[in-house]
């Protein structure tokens, strides 16, 4: 029940404002001067306080700056004359969240205390967020208390002690730059450059400038001399987004610098050493990869000495309500205006939605909510169309018992390839399905000529 601390020395008044109060259903209690109510508020937590400014022994500018030292975190609420405006102005500069003139109306009562007690709930959500933030900035801004994520934060403990290579696999926007960041932050190499190219994201002429670097004169507008994102990484944290797309032709330049610690720039034959910790990236399976001929072995195993696997947000709906709550604290500071408060049915919406952008979608989702609603509230109405589709329920198919036996082989192969079909053809989540590890899939694929 919402506790009032009521500090008023008129008899009467007092017992107006407790019937009012009482009668929607607060606890209220009284007290006649300052001193009363910080005796009152050493004893009980209180979540408002409505207090008079004009009080023998001690008013209410004295309680105001009481309560301000001793940090009671009441919403509080002065009661003020037309005549004495200026000085409650003043008593909102001490603290005071806001101030009703006496005689005040039952119904403008009643909308300032319960505007009051939405201050105080925005104040504890905001606190929390706080206190969770200092909790999770030992891992940057990754977000998240399920097991999955428990196991990446250990994961990341782990690697912090040794600068091994590192290679982080996920589907697109479940953040694994993120997971590279706390990585560095975590490290003996926090304080030295943390530098990251998508190798996916430049043709191949201007990935291996950008890699190795070059010479004035290199090649059609080569005008000056340019260090490569190994040079400037050197010394910290190199981190290569999308590391699949860099090309066969490119690759065995790439693994040279990897083992002999040095780069050759374009246009030079003259090698720079340099010293890197690489954290590589993908969001598809190096592995196929590998068996295809698009990517070649020994570099492979040069990066993925440690693997860090970053789960999409499906296997982690449990985590939903934390990632919005850390959005709407973010862009509430980015838009200035107060955090909006998430609704029941729409944080459900969220919860059970499949997010196959992942973190990213839902980080958009929370912004569009920002960026077009006015209101306080973030209502399913806010929510794209996508999220408001009711699921169906997935019906398994009944099981048909054969006339005849089947060999074990050939019921194996027909659950093999049924787990493809279900995932789309998703390697990682058919093995989840089946409940193996993938390269036990990768076998039996082969073998059946599942391909």
């Amino acid at each position: 029940m919402t506790r009032i601390l009521l500090v008023e020395d008129e008899v009467n008044m007092a017992r107006t404002l407790a019937k009012i109060l009482r009668r929607r259903g607060f606890e209220v209690s009284s007290a006649v001067n300052g001193n009363e109510a910080l005796t009152a508020l050493a004893e009980t937590d209180f979540d408002v306080v409505i207090t008079d400014l004009n009080m023998p022994q001690m008013d209410g500018m004295t309680l105001l700056k009481e309560m301000k030292e001793r940090a009671l975190s009441p919403v509080t609420l002065v009661l003020t004359g037309h005549g004495t405006i200026q000085t409650a102005v003043e008593a909102m500069r001490l603290g005071a969240w806001d101030y009703l003139i006496k005689p005040c109306h039952p119904d403008e009562l009643l909308v300032k205390v319960t505007q009051a007690l939405e201050t105080r709930d925005l104040r504890r959500q905001v606190s929390r967020l706080q206190t969770e933030l200092r909790h999770y900035s030992r891992f940057g801004a990754l977000i998240g208390e399920t097991e999955p994520m428990q196991h990446i934060y250990a994961t990341i403990e782990a690697v912090s002690q040794n600068k091994s290579n590192i290679l982080i696999t996920g589907e697109n926007g479940t953040g694994k730059e993120l997971v590279a960041r706390a990585i560095h932050g975590k490290s003996v190499l926090h304080d030295k450059p943390f530098v990251a190219i998508n190798c996916g994201a430049l043709a191949e002429t201007l990935l291996e400038s950008q890699l190795f670097g070059h010479r004035k004169g290199a090649f059609t507008g080569a005008i000056d001399d340019h260090d490569g994102v190994f040079q400037a990484a050197d010394g910290g944290t190199l981190f290569l987004d999308e590391i699949a797309e860099i090309p066969l032709s490119l690759q065995v330049k790439f693994l040279r610098a990897i083992q002999e610690k040095e780069v050759t720039p374009l246009g030079t034959t003259r090698p720079v050493r340099v010293d890197v910790r690489l954290i590589a990236a993908t969001n598809v399976d190096l592995a196929e990869r590998m068996r295809d001929g698009l990517f070649r072995a020994d570099l492979f195993y040069r990066l993925n000495v440690v693997s860090i696997e970053v789960p999409p947000l499906r296997q982690r709906r449990e985590d939903v309500p934390k990632l919005v709550e850390a959005f709407v604290a973010d862009f509430a500071k980015s838009y200035g205006v107060e955090p909006k408060r998430v609704s029941p049915e729409a944080m459900t919406r969220l919860t059970e939605y499949d997010w196959p952008g992942n973190v990213r979608e839902l980080q958009n989702v929370i912004e569009r909510a920002f960026a077009l609603s006015p209101s306080p509230d973030i209502g399913s109405a806010d929510l794209p169309p996508a999220l408001l589709v009711e699921r169906a329920p997935e019906e398994e198919p009944a099981a048909e018992i054969p006339s005849t036996p089947q060999p074990l082989e050939e019921v194996e192969k027909q659950n093999i390839a049924a787990a493809l079909r279900r995932s789309g053809g998703n390697k990682n989540e058919a093995a989840r399905l089946l409940g193996i590890d993938r390269q036990r899939l990768y076998r039996k694929i082969e073998k059946y000529g599942l391909e």
